[in-house]
């Protein structure tokens, strides 16, 4: 299945590889070779567009105590910072980094009430630098759990990363797993917890959006 964010890409996709390819076989019908390797090219590229866009069924079990990962992708950070923008003091991050080549659908990691949402236009450095959680364009979502822990998530674009999308809003109650937004090509989540929340993952490793367990609340 295909993420509904990706049909104007897919169309102007194959708009683009049928101007380049038409010419070609037009006015060089002779060059076979050259015919052969545009089209093997332009499938190579369908393929990757295609697959960036793909939307999984995610079946997610329920539970309050799990703080579910956002995204897939590779954990890249886990550490103490100062979160300015909400909490204005310390929280445990945890960050997502999301490839071109993963999923790009992101889920509530917990199901609870949104108290705080807010986006950012910003710059487009890579999704690794330091500065890109405060620097990039950017979303702030806040979502308080049933037992009144609230939970901050970012969407961070990345170098690639023109158009961030969500689909929540203050107030709005939501479950856990269930999709929140998207983010086109490389990107990030940063995911901020109470100190002294368990953390169920390692550096490096690699998680499923809706799957895997990064903490316990």
């Amino acid at each position: 299945m295909l993420h509904r964010e990706g049909k104007a890409t897919i169309f102007l996709t194959l708009l683009f590889l049928l101007v380049i390819n038409f010419p070609v076989h037009y006015f060089l019908p002779e060059i076979t070779w050259l015919h052969n390797v545009l089209l093997a090219l332009s499938i190579v590229f369908l393929v990757i567009i295609l697959q960036f866009f793909r939307n999984p069924t995610v079946i997610t079990p329920i539970n309050a105590a799990h703080v579910i990962s956002p995204a897939d992708g590779k954990v890249v950070v886990i550490e103490e910072v100062e979160e300015p923008e909400y909490f204005q003091g310390k929280r445990l991050q945890i960050s997502v980094f999301m490839s071109p080549f993963n999923v790009h659908v992101n889920r509530n990691p917990i199901s609870g009430i949104v108290k705080y949402f807010k986006y950012h236009p910003g710059k487009y450095l890579v999704a690794w630098h330091p500065k890109s959680s405060t620097e990039n364009e950017r979303t702030t979502t806040v979502i308080q759990h049933p037992n009144g822990t609230e939970v901050l998530f970012r969407q961070i674009a990345g170098a690639l990363a023109k158009r961030i999308v969500w689909y929540v809003k203050e107030g709005q109650p939501v479950v856990q797993g269930t999709e929140m937004g998207f983010i086109k090509f490389g990107s990030r989540i940063d995911i901020y917890l109470p100190i002294g929340t368990k953390v169920n993952v390692q550096l490096e490793q690699k998680v499923k959006g809706g799957k895997t367990i990064l903490a316990e609340i």
